[in-house]
């Protein structure tokens, strides 16, 4: 099984941690985005990655339908056995995963001013699951959940936005701060990135092209989102 990938790309890393919560083998190959060979575009309909190619050399693209075929195929299972929940719990990882590309626009902001507006639609996202997180420490409780799956590169770039530049996006939401924490300490999230994943970030969010290069680079503030 072979993963065609991106290093910092948000759909990656979901599938990448999917992966890494099944135990499931796998190879990673990148890709450069920006001069994709003709043989990538046969398997990819829509030019993007990830795509994974399975053991019976099928490509499979699109990161949701991915992770679904992953959960049909390999144990643990990472949804709810109740279909009523299931049905929920895909609900609330759709919406993680309609804010990635929201989240690297954000990130990318020239000003202060944009990245404050920008951030304010953001944020949004974590006022809806505050509202629906119980105790602890997982989404569903003690159990790794598909939810959480698509909730680690959301989390995960929020925590590395305020290591490096004291810019807190998720300030006021203490209970979605507990969780982040959680997920943080999995292999899940760990293992779903290269080694050179916080430097391919550095480099293309917090340059001084960004407002969040150059508070990185003034010493960061204590500041909120």
């Amino acid at each position: 099984m072979k993963i065609y990938s991106s290093p910092i790309c948000p759909f990656v890393q979901r599938v990448n941690a999917v992966l890494e919560a099944k135990g499931v083998h796998y190879e990673i190959e990148y890709v450069d985005l920006m001069n994709l060979p003709d043989w990538f575009l046969k398997i990819s309909p829509n030019a993007e990655v990830p795509v994974l190619v399975t053991d019976n050399n099928v490509a499979l693209f699109e990161s949701f339908a991915i992770c679904e075929y992953l959960e049909e195929m390999y144990s643990p299972k990472l949804h709810p056995s109740d279909p009523e929940k299931r049905a929920l719990h895909r609900a609330w990882a759709r919406q993680a995963a309609t804010q990635y590309l929201v989240q690297c626009s954000t990130q990318r902001s020239a000003t202060r001013e944009i990245l404050e507006e920008k951030t304010e639609n953001f944020v949004r996202l974590f006022a809806k699951v505050d509202k629906v997180l119980g105790d602890g420490p997982f989404f569903d409780g003690e159990r790794l959940s598909m939810v959480d799956i698509a909730w680690i590169p959301v989390l995960h770039r929020c925590d590395l936005v305020k290591t490096y530049t004291g810019f807190d996006f998720l300030n006021g939401y203490p209970k979605i701060i507990k969780w982040q924490q959680a997920l943080l300490n999995t292999d899940a999230l760990q293992k779903s990135v290269p080694d050179t994943f916080e430097e391919h970030f550095v480099q293309f969010y917090l340059n001084e092209e960004r407002y969040l290069g150059r508070l990185m680079n003034a010493g960061g503030e204590q500041a909120v989102g």
